[in-house]
């Protein structure tokens, strides 16, 4: 559930390594939408129209270098190695960077149920689930994405597998259905494997793709909100693969889903962090990114705000609920990543975003274990 379960070449997110963006134009990364149109008994997925015409960007005078990192290829990031090998480029198009988030999170849901244990079945319930948010349902989501962008990517990046014809249009909508289709098909496979009655993995898995949609696509497009937009690649790198591990394990109570929901709007700070290189783009396709909005000195405060202003408040639930040794535990895990904020990216949010995100995130990913344990006794 990649949307489920997008965020942040996200696009995500908790945040997937910040990826170094064109100066000029560039695309978002994650939860991407699609099309469906019909002419007689053809079915095809078309991007939606986009406001390239309308945009003045030059391409970059030259392509990556031919001795770029054959792992960053793999993992579907800039500095990539041209590939020939059609199933590299299918990999490379699924951006396996951004998995992890989601399989940390469906780990975070299976510890709060409270019901996961250590044997054969459930280890192999977590992992089919753990595949179905990120090899699946997120691959689907940065595939479709990088369709849906094609043609901004003619402009900046033509030498991307789409633009470049590294692989056909035809075969990148099967790889997109395929995908969906399997991350759908695992979720139900799951509802039947843990009886439940109600296919409750099936429907996260379905909005999840839905959520994908509406974000990137008109007329909703939630990505043109910095508020909105940004809330949604929270909700869909935390919550939702949140809820799936914990509704196949346990029982999907309200004040989890409450408590998860509050927890994505520290997504939402960590979305921000990689709006910052992109104010220009942003700003020329109309997209009111934070740092667009409100200029990037306020938005650095509102974006490390909402991070650290969002776990207090989950450490003073915790602390409410009796659990004083879990909250503060979350708050030591709080102390040094506004050392790490203070430290870096409030000096420079551009220049240290990914140096700021490699040093506090892992701080607030053992947060959400930590939360997550304390919901669970």
């Amino acid at each position: 559930m990649a949307s489920l379960l997008n965020m942040v070449s996200v696009p995500p997110r908790i945040s997937p390594p910040s990826l170094a963006r064109t100066p000029s134009l560039q695309a978002r990364p994650v939860l991407p939408p699609f099309s469906l149109s019909f002419s007689r008994r053809r079915l095809s997925i078309r991007a939606t129209d986009t406001d390239t015409n309308e945009v003045k960007s030059e391409a970059p005078s030259t392509a990556p270098s031919k001795d770029g990192s054959s792992l960053n290829q793999l993992l579907g990031i800039k500095g990539a190695a041209q590939e020939t090998n059609k199933w590299k480029i299918r990999l490379q198009l699924t951006k396996p960077v951004t998995w992890p988030p989601l399989v940390w999170g469906v780990v975070c849901g299976a510890a709060a149920s409270g019901n996961f244990h250590w044997n054969f079945e459930d280890v192999a319930k977590a992992i089919v689930c753990m595949m179905m948010s990120g090899p699946f349902l997120t691959g689907y989501t940065q595939t479709l994405n990088d369709w849906y962008d094609r043609e901004i990517d003619a402009i900046n990046e033509p030498y991307r597998p789409i633009p470049s014809g590294a692989i056909s249009e035809n075969e990148v909508i099967t790889q997109i259905w395929i995908l969906l289709l399997g991350g759908i098909s695992l979720a139900g496979i799951l509802d039947i494997w843990v009886g439940h009655d109600f296919p409750i993995v099936f429907y996260l898995a379905v909005g999840g793709a839905l959520l994908s949609y509406i974000y990137s696509a008109p007329p909703l497009k939630l990505k043109q909100n910095g508020w909105i937009g940004n809330f949604a690649l929270g909700a869909s790198y935390i919550s939702l693969p949140w809820w799936a591990g914990q509704a196949l394990f346990g029982t999907l109570t309200p004040d989890i889903i409450v408590l998860t929901l509050l927890y994505s709007i520290a997504g939402l700070g960590i979305a921000i962090v990689n709006d910052f290189k992109s104010i220009e783009g942003d700003r020329a396709l109309g997209l009111q990114s934070l740092p667009v909005a409100f200029g990037a000195e306020t938005a650095k405060w509102i974006c490390v705000g909402a991070i650290d202003i969002t776990q207090l408040s989950v450490a003073g639930y915790l602390l409410g609920a009796d659990k004083p040794l879990y909250a503060l535990a979350l708050v030591g895990l709080i102390i040094p990543q506004v050392i790490f904020q203070f430290k870096y990216f409030l000096k420079d949010p551009v220049k240290y975003d990914v140096k700021y995100q490699a040093s506090a995130q892992p701080f607030l990913v053992l947060g959400l274990l930590v939360t997550a344990l304390a919901t669970s006794h």
